[in-house]
């Protein structure tokens, strides 16, 4: 069941703003209807399992004695321990929760819900504050150090779970309790007098804010969205300030550098990436829809040109990226090692919603095809096949230590990337008032609420198994729109036909989209054919770890080799230059393509470590495996990075 909630206050020119759908508008099947169905009848239980597991219940209901410290404060930071947002991982699990409830009716899921739900109710204060840390193991101290503990990015994570539950369920309890913590933090922050001048070290709670506004209507919170983006890395610096307020200095921060938390200048003066990408990301995706919802392009230079320095020098083939394990983040351009390579899938996760809110300002392929290329590689890896195990960090190439993980002290990443694959029809399209973007193929039927109606479309396709999508415009009447089809910059050769009528398919494109402005009648058929052989990617030249190596894509697919496939030693299979690739369809691993290819292999028999003898050669038969699904069989090696004869 889904409750209609009155739009919050847009932007002068309502045109150019393309909004997601809500989850109710889009059903999906294809590729992603399997792993939603696996989300809903496992992951959203397995999730709660494990909070609950954690003792995070017994955390935030004031009901139950008060566990205390249950995890100490890290290692060379005193002041953090991550049991300090354990709201944010029952916030995104109860999100989970609750697309899951959409996708299917769970009335033992729901009540399990109902029950956490509860238990914020009876924990939040009378002023509206809601933190289940400052409220039952440090009271006394809430707001005395937003650089470092995270009470604004716990309260975004509760924001947005509230609105979930609200669409899929139409209950408000959870709704209200956020709406009244947000009005106490509009209370608390701002310019005015005697309103903090602070915001988050972890961004979030700024586009939690714009999801809340557009669900309740109210403008309050999107001005305080507004205010958080345009405060951040203002002089005198509050950080600063914050420190010496608790008798410290700024320079015991453990990061040192403001980089670490994009605060280090304002937000319209940055131009590169830096420091933790998932707070970052999170930064960069609440500017978007600042920008959006205010119609404020004064924001759009510092987005682009970061993008670009991400794009163009820190992202990995599989589009995560932070290299870096000691920060989370970002080191140095073109720093992309593959065994150590940290790309956190929380990252990635970040990276798709990023891109998601830059599509906001109108059709683009730089955001699309970013936003596909880490949604199917580096941010579906973290969820295996089963729904039960995860990754938290995704390294490129692994000597068979690297493995997933039931659950972890830093829980992040599970429900985040739960919570994206259960929610992923509302990326597939955006909505203007005049015009229909759809950003991701794949199977799947959307009711799109137009200034003048409602269009449906019925997507049919095996996407990203094959490249033929054929859209069926559905309804009543005839309706004049904009409908605007992604041609990925993946594709070499793609065709159009409207009805059975090719179109000149590069007349129409701008910024990678086809954009078919016509009178559209029920039951007009578009049909887009994208072009999907096997592709050897190379790399920069100043990526020292690729050089003489090559990545295989098919479609928006990265693949992989692994252990159980090829045998061990990874590194000693060759491809040729006159290696052919061939496609078939494996019964494991949820019936995905695998590519096949004549190789060769290098025989390890040389008698010393060093030798003037080159190894010896035979032929090998090389099997890859998309890399979002390795690590589902058993433990053994993985290799993204081929070595290739002749380079």
């Amino acid at each position: 069941m889904t409750t209609s909630a009155p739009s919050a206050a847009r932007a002068t020119d309502a045109k150019a703003q393309y909004r997601p759908p809500s989850l109710n508008q889009v059903s999906v099947g294809g590729f992603f209807g399997p792993r939603i169905d696996t989300i809903a009848s496992v992951t959203a239980h397995t999730l709660l399992d494990r909070c609950i597991e954690a003792g995070m219940l017994d955390q935030i209901d004031p009901d139950r004695p008060n566990p205390g410290l249950r995890i100490p404060y890290q290692n060379g930071n005193s002041t953090v321990t991550t049991q300090m947002f354990w709201d944010s991982d029952f916030g995104k699990s109860i999100e989970t929760a609750a697309y899951a409830l959409y996708r299917k009716r769970d009335p033992e899921l729901e009540a399990r819900v109902d029950a956490i739900i509860d238990a914020y109710g009876r924990l939040q204060a009378d002023d509206g504050y809601l933190n289940s840390w400052y409220l039952r193991i440090e009271p006394g101290k809430r707001w005395t150090n937003l650089r470092d503990c995270h009470e604004l990015y716990d309260a975004g994570h509760l924001m947005e779970a509230a609105v979930a539950y609200y669409q899929a369920t139409g209950k408000r309890k959870l709704l209200d309790i956020m709406a009244r913590y947000a009005d106490h933090i509009a209370d608390v922050f701002g310019p005015g007098e005697g309103q903090k001048r602070g915001y988050c070290g972890h961004p979030e709670v700024e586009l939690a804010l714009v999801r809340l506004a557009r669900a309740t209507g109210r403008q309050r919170f999107l001005d305080l969205a507004r205010y958080f983006v345009d405060e951040r890395g203002r002089q005198p610096h509050y950080y600063d300030q914050e420190a010496y307020a608790r008798s410290g200095t700024p320079a015991d921060f453990h990061f040192a550098t403001y980089e670490y938390n994009q605060s280090h200048v304002p937000v319209r003066e940055q131009r590169t990436v830096v420091g933790h990408a998932v707070r970052a990301a999170y930064l960069y995706s609440g500017m978007a829809d600042v920008a959006t919802e205010f119609g404020d392009r004064s924001l759009v230079p510092a987005l682009e040109a970061i993008w670009s320095h991400l794009t163009d020098r820190n992202l990995y083939i599989t589009g995560g990226f932070g290299p870096s394990a000691h920060n989370e983040g970002l080191t140095f351009d073109y720093d992309l090692p593959n065994a150590t390579a940290y790309q956190e899938t929380c990252a990635s996760v970040a990276l798709v919603f990023w891109a998601a809110r830059m599509l906001g300002l109108g059709p683009d392929a730089r955001y699309a095809d970013v936003m596909e290329q880490a949604l199917y590689n580096s941010a579906l890896t973290g969820l295996s096949l089963d729904g039960t195990r995860f990754f938290y960090d995704n390294p490129l190439e692994s000597r068979g230590q690297h493995n997933r993980w039931t659950w972890h002290r830093c829980p992040c990443c599970p429900p985040n990337i739960s919570r994206l694959v259960a929610s992923i029809g509302t990326y597939m399209y955006a909505v203007a008032e005049t015009g229909i973007a759809v950003h991701l193929y794949c199977d799947s039927v959307a009711d799109l609420q137009m200034k003048d109606g409602t269009v449906r479309l019925r997507q049919q396709t095996r996407y990203p198994d094959d490249g033929h999508i054929a859209l069926t415009v559905e309804g009543e009447v005839a309706r004049s729109f904009d409908l605007a089809l992604r041609i990925p910059g993946w594709c070499g050769s793609a065709s159009l036909k409207i009805n059975g009528a090719a179109v000149d398919l590069p007349s129409v494109t701008v910024d990678g989209y086809a954009r078919l402005s016509r009178t559209w009648t029920p039951g007009d058929v578009i049909e887009l054919d994208l072009a999907m052989p096997v592709e050897t990617v190379f790399t920069h030249p100043s990526v020292g770890a690729n050089q003489g190596r090559v990545a295989l894509m098919r479609g928006p697919l990265v693949y992989c080799l692994e252990q159980v496939d090829n045998g061990a030693e990874l590194n000693s299979l060759v491809l040729t230059t006159t290696s052919q690739f061939r496609c078939d369809r494996t019964d494991d691993l949820g019936g995905t393509v695998v590519i096949t290819a004549d190789g060769l292999r290098e025989q390890g028999k040389l008698t010393s470590l060093y030798s003037s003898q080159a190894p010896a050669r035979e032929p090998a038969t090389i099997r890859a495996i998309p890399y979002h699904v390795w690590d589902n069989r058993q433990s053994g090696e993985m290799l993204v990075w081929l070595r290739r004869e002749g380079q």
